[in-house]
């Protein structure tokens, strides 16, 4: 990536969305200096308003299970200030400058580091590596993706810290997918605790995870919490802070009473129809910045009534997002079509805002032949257009949009039912019946994030339909499909970006997705913390020297 673009870029998205606030006056420390009442010193409890059902990033691609694991698993590369790839147990990261990539793109090279420990005490070393890589691969594992693994067609160890992976072509997005932190990719697996088992699917091993990171796991209690301790093996050293509790708390109404009892030290990601009253809490501070994540909505593309696009164009055209985005997000938010943020380097700026027009919607409807019933609800060759739409519990926020997009769906003719999952539901792998890999919906809301190459590749790919990937609108576009996999074959960012726009665009144009907002990244904190400096992709990494 082009560091030069991407601080142009995030100094635009400050103007885009506000710059970028810390603190306030609600966040200031005591003018003596001391602590607050409530802070527990070198103790961190935070949580997501999110839960889990299992703590192995091979298994499950989820934004809160990659903050864990950015802090407890083994990763060769991890992401610094600017969402630029930063060495971690490799000690450089391969370029074709540094020859570490061959000059036909097909060969890269991992240098490992040395005297490096798992948090159990067993040496860390090649073997791990690519014991990992077969794990990937192993079709008993219950992998969401193998997108770029499948590419590999073999690792050759030529001594026990080097790495090469030989692959059948270039492939752009091999940081992060090849043991980065960022885009909640696999870990490496400690294959000394590992070895021998057919599959990892229920092991022991993925509810108290071994890893290499400034932390280690300690307990698991469901329901409640999870234990972490600083790893007094890490090969940086050790942290400042002692212990971190992730506190489950599947309901944000929850969350943000436990900021107000100061029973939680950090929330993030906070909606924007929570920032304001975050704000208002005496001993808080706040972090508003550009983000990687959107929030969307994805059609079920196999289902009949959304073969046509007129209908996904009309449901588009019937949702007012920037009303959404001021009265229930409070303003915050970055009204846009495409899927890559303003931030990113691969963002294509210039395509059209679609508007919210009702009579544009009803239109589209009528010349596609859809007919009002006796209850006002369109038909057409006997199907109507009711809408199973699957969303999460404990989001009273996203309860409110759904709310207000009931009452203009029904004014074009479209019924909408809400049926609410836990996450660990939503989000279970295609194997075990998840409702979104499994495709159990008509529509989907949730947020993505995007990688810091800016390959939507596993989300847009056809190749990716679950249980392949992530594609869960499974769409098909064969110019998309071409594109994607050049842009994969390419390590020259100007391509990239050209490869890029041309995805954004026809995504936008063929509408298997409603993106409703680009999020801004909102954290609410204990204001006795400090050195908290999250990025864009992986807001844990850089948790050295963070304490409270």
């Amino acid at each position: 990536m082009n560091r030069r673009r991407l601080v142009a870029a995030l100094a635009l998205s400050a103007l885009l969305a506000g710059c970028t606030k810390v603190g306030g006056e609600a966040g200031s420390v005591s003018p003596s200096g001391e602590r607050n009442s409530f802070t527990t010193p070198h103790t961190l409890r935070y949580t997501t308003a999110s839960e889990l059902n299992n703590l192995n990033p091979l298994l499950l691609q989820d934004l809160t299970l990659g903050l864990l694991s950015s802090l407890t698993m083994a990763w060769l590369v991890r992401y610094d200030a600017h969402n630029l790839p930063i060495p971690e147990l490799a000690t450089e990261v391969p370029t074709q400058q540094n020859r570490l990539i061959s000059a036909d793109g097909k060969t890269i090279t991992f240098h490992l580091r040395k005297g490096v420990v798992w948090s159990d005490g067993a040496p860390f070393d090649a073997r791990d590596v690519v014991f990992t890589y077969k794990q990937v691969m192993n079709p008993a594992n219950n992998i969401t993706s193998r997108t770029g693994w499948d590419l590999i067609t073999r690792l050759d160890t030529p001594d026990s810290y080097t790495v090469v992976f030989h692959l059948k072509q270039p492939y752009a997005s091999f940081l992060p997918t090849f043991f980065g932190t960022a885009a909640a990719n696999p870990c490496i697996l400690p294959e000394h605790i590992l070895r021998g088992v057919p599959n990892i699917n229920n092991v022991p091993y993925n509810s108290l995870p071994v890893g290499i990171g400034p932390f280690k796991y300690v307990s698991w209690q469901r329901g409640q919490q999870i234990e972490l301790a600083a790893n007094d093996k890490y090969w940086r050293g050790k942290p400042k802070l002692e212990r971190i509790i992730f506190k489950i708390i599947p309901d944000r109404n929850t969350v943000l009473t436990q900021m107000q009892t100061h029973e939680v030290d950090l929330w993030y990601p906070i909606g924007g129809a929570y920032y304001d009253r975050v704000r208002s809490i005496q001993g808080i501070s706040t972090i508003r910045q550009p983000s990687y994540l959107f929030n969307h909505f994805d059609f079920n593309m196999t289902r009949p009534i959304f073969k046509e696009e007129a209908v996904r164009e009309a449901l588009r055209y019937a949702i007012d997002r920037k009303l959404i985005i001021d009265k229930i997000g409070h303003g915050i938010g970055i009204l846009q079509e495409s899927p890559i943020g303003p931030t990113h380097p691969m963002f294509k700026p210039g395509i059209p805002t679609v508007p919210f027009d009702l009579a544009k919607a009803n239109a589209l409807l009528d010349g596609a032949g859809w007919k009002r019933g006796p209850d006002g609800i369109r038909a057409k060759n006997g199907m109507r257009l009711s809408i199973f739409f699957a969303a999460f519990t404990g989001s009273p926020d996203v309860d409110s949009q759904l709310a207000l997009i009931q009452g203009w769906w029904k004014q074009i003719g479209v019924e909408l039912n809400v049926h609410r999952y836990a996450a660990p539901i939503m989000f279970a792998p295609y194997a075990e019946g998840g409702i979104i890999y499994a495709g159990k919906f008509d529509m989907v809301g949730f947020a993505w994030q995007d990688d810091p190459v800016g390959d939507v590749t596993n989300l847009y790919d056809s190749s990716q339909i679950p249980p392949n990937g992530q594609n869960d609108p499974r769409y098909r576009n064969a110019q998309v499909d071409a594109a994607l996999a050049a842009f994969r074959r390419t390590y020259d960012p100007a391509k990239q970006k050209t490869l890029a726009g041309f995805v954004q665009a026809q995504v936008v144009k063929d509408v298997p997705t409603i993106v409703n907002s680009f999020r801004e990244d909102i954290y609410g904190f204990n204001a006795d913390l400090k050195d908290f400096h999250p990025n864009a992709v992986t807001p844990f990494d850089d948790f050295m020297n963070v304490d409270i």
